[in-house]
């Protein structure tokens, strides 16, 4: 007769088993919570991979299967890439503990979309030293690439952004001689219409490469902002039957606006064209029933939102989004749209500076802007501006032209520019005003030593060393007016009258250039 266990020794008989099986179970529960995809699979490497016995729910997820999908399948049907199972089958008969396969690429989901993926494959032992199994570990990058891609393709609009700039600045000076020689010329051939059509030709023309170089500047946030808070739903409905003149038969317009908007702070006629120039795109791909809708909202970013460098810093927001149905662009026409002479239209009929200029002035206006588009659906443009709190600034009132600029008072002219400089100084003399005109700060100290009247005007620019010469200027010329040429983002002096500095932007009228100066003195 078969003796039975005391009570005590069943009991730890159990707790032997209990402390057996427990690390077990912990194991297993740990690798079903792991936040990265694990699979455990035969070491055996057939034609399609190894065959999975075990899939967490991480990778399920990752992959878009469920684990019946997955269990007793090859695992090479979630890869894209052959080369990846290659490398799989030489690395398996060397294979040693402690030295893992690891690699990217891409793997296909079950709704057919891919995903960048990272792994890792090490060997799985059963206690005894040799390894029967393999543990893959996956890593969705999807996310990390997409940041990449964005913080590189804002890198490379940074880049281009700068060299715009400094071409558009040297190009002004041109711009600048050729217009203003356009305008001495014409007093000289009025009498001659011929002559008089032909010069005013090449003053279309280069008034025409000036608006392009605004806009070059716009994109390099270089442009001159006049900003002052406007109520945008103003805008948009001012401009409604202009867009819709321009949007003709191709297709309707809608406008959505929150009546309840935000006040913002821009200028309105630069983000005049902003709006223009959206939907002008949107015109050029609409199709059959077009329809082009405008709308206003207010909007908040939360701080829980703002996670990642790329995403809009947390705060009130009013959005502006231009959306159509037209026929959208792919992905690799959407990585190039802000760049400038960038275009998809036929040759001639764009210069490819439109959404440039778009973005260009909304990141001067401290925006952010967004594209959502798909082929054959259509595209969504959204701008958003930071909110304001303060009323809406009337525009300036315009300066009655004066009957005449003639002057009798000393300028000094700097310009580093000869051509420029020749014609500034030769329509300041013909009208009447004392210039002397140098190249440097340097050279306009030297040509001061022997000067017994004081200088009333000085036109420079104030970036760099500028600045600390016309505040070195200042001191002994105390009735002094500054007319800068120089960037807008150059700061007023903090020594200096805000009525007694004006800024003036290349490429100027002469025009503008005698009035302004004349303004200025009488102030």
């Amino acid at each position: 007769m078969k003796k039975k266990a005391p009570r005590g020794g069943r009991r730890a008989v159990k707790r032997v088993r209990a402390a057996r099986t427990a690390p077990v179970a912990l194991l297993a529960a740990a690798l079903r919570a792991q936040s990265e995809g694990v699979f455990i699979a035969e070491r055996k490497c057939g034609p399609q991979g190894v065959r999975i016995v075990f899939a967490n729910e991480s990778f399920c997820t990752m992959t878009g299967h469920g684990t019946a999908d997955l269990v007793h399948r090859a695992h090479g049907f979630l890869h894209l890439e052959r080369a990846d199972l290659e490398r799989l089958r030489h690395w398996l008969p060397k294979a040693k503990p402690g030295q893992p396969l690891v690699g990217e690429g891409f793997l296909r989901r079950a709704d057919g979309s891919s995903i960048a993926a990272a792994w890792s494959f090490d060997l799985l032992g059963n206690g005894r030293s040799r390894a029967t199994h393999i543990v893959a570990t996956y890593r969705d990058l999807t996310e990390k690439r997409r940041l990449q891609e964005a913080l590189v393709h804002s890198q490379r609009l940074d880049a281009v952004g700068r060299l715009a700039g400094g071409v558009a600045h040297d190009f002004n000076n041109l711009l600048s001689v050729i217009n203003g020689y356009c305008e001495m010329l014409a007093a000289h051939v009025a009498a001659n219409p011929q002559a008089m059509r032909e010069v005013a030709e090449i003053h279309h023309a280069g008034r025409k490469a000036a608006a392009l170089t605004q806009q070059l500047l716009a994109f390099s946030r270089r442009q001159p902002l006049n900003a002052r808070v406007i109520r945008l739903n103003e805008l948009v409905t001012s401009n409604v039957e202009i867009m819709r003149r321009l949007v003709g038969d191709a297709g309707k317009i809608e406008i959505e606006l929150d009546p309840g908007l935000a006040n913002v702070r821009t200028d309105p006629a630069q983000f005049q064209q902003v709006v223009l120039n959206l939907v002008l795109n949107a015109r050029d791909a609409l199709r059959d029933r077009g329809r082009i809708v405008i709308t206003t909202a207010n909007r908040e970013i939360a701080p829980a939102l703002h996670r990642r460098q790329t995403d809009t810093p947390p705060g009130r927001y009013v959005a502006i989004s231009v959306a159509d149905n037209g026929t959208g662009m792919d992905a690799e026409t959407q990585k190039h749209l802000f760049e400038p002479f960038f275009t998809t239209k036929p040759e001639g009929k764009g210069t490819g500076l439109g959404l440039a200029l778009v973005y260009g002035v909304v990141q001067q206006s401290g925006g952010f802007i967004a594209v959502r588009s798909a082929l054959l659906v259509g595209t969504t443009v959204e701008i958003l501006l930071p909110a304001v709190n303060e009323a809406v600034e009337e525009p300036p009132a315009t300066v009655a032209p004066l009957p005449t600029t003639r002057g009798t008072e000393t300028v000094l002219l700097v310009e580093d520019d000869e051509v420029v400089r020749k014609m500034v100084a030769g329509i300041l003399t013909a009208d009447g005003y004392r210039v002397i005109a140098a190249a440097t700060a340097g050279a306009a100290l030297r040509d001061l030593r022997d000067l017994t009247r004081p200088v009333q005007l000085l036109i420079a620019n104030l970036a760099g060393d500028g600045g600390k010469f016309a505040r070195r200027l200042g001191r002994t010329h105390p009735d002094l007016r500054v007319l800068c040429t120089g960037p807008a983002d150059v700061g007023n002096p903090g020594w200096l009258a805000p009525a007694r500095l004006v800024r003036l932007s290349k490429p100027y009228a002469l025009s503008e250039l005698l009035k302004t100066a004349r303004k200025l003195l009488d102030a």
